[in-house]
C-alpha cells in the first residue's frame, strides 16, 4: 500500500471520498499514484458486491463508503452492469498529462 505522504487516517478518508466521487460521477481526475490506490479499493468493493449482494455485503460497503447515495447507486446501477463479469477489471486508468501547478502526472480513472 502506498502511503501518499499522509498518515493512516488522512489517507483512508481521502481514498473514501475519492471512491464516493468515482461511484457517483463514474470518473475522477487525480494523480497517478492516487488513481492506482483508488483502483485497488474500488475494484475490491465492486468485486465483493457483484459476487454477493446480501445484507452483510451492504453493511461491509457502508463501513467503507458511508454515503447513502453512493451505496444505492453502487447496488442499483453499477453492480447489475458487472454481474456477468465478476472477474475484476471494473475500472480503467488513462494517463492525462501533467498538473499545471507542480507538474505531477495526472490520470483519469473511470468505471468501464
Amino acid at each position: 500500500m502506498r502511503k501518499l505522504r499522509r498518515n493512516k487516517d488522512h489517507r483512508r478518508l481521502m481514498l473514501r471520498n475519492m471512491a464516493i466521487s468515482l461511484i457517483l460521477n463514474e470518473r475522477v481526475v487525480t494523480t497517478d499514484t492516487r488513481a492506482k490506490e483508488l483502483k485497488r479499493m474500488v475494484d475490491k468493493i465492486i468485486d465483493r458486491a457483484t459476487k454477493n449482494s446480501d445484507l452483510a455485503t451492504r453493511r461491509w460497503v457502508v463501513e467503507i463508503i458511508p454515503s447513502k447515495q453512493a451505496v444505492k447507486k453502487l447496488f442499483d446501477e453499477i453492480v447489475p452492469k458487472y454481474r456477468d463479469n465478476a472477474h475484476g477489471g471494473y475500472t480503467r486508468i488513462v494517463k492525462v498529462g501533467f498538473r499545471k501547478g507542480d507538474g505531477a502526472p495526472t490520470s483519469l480513472i473511470e468505471l468501464v
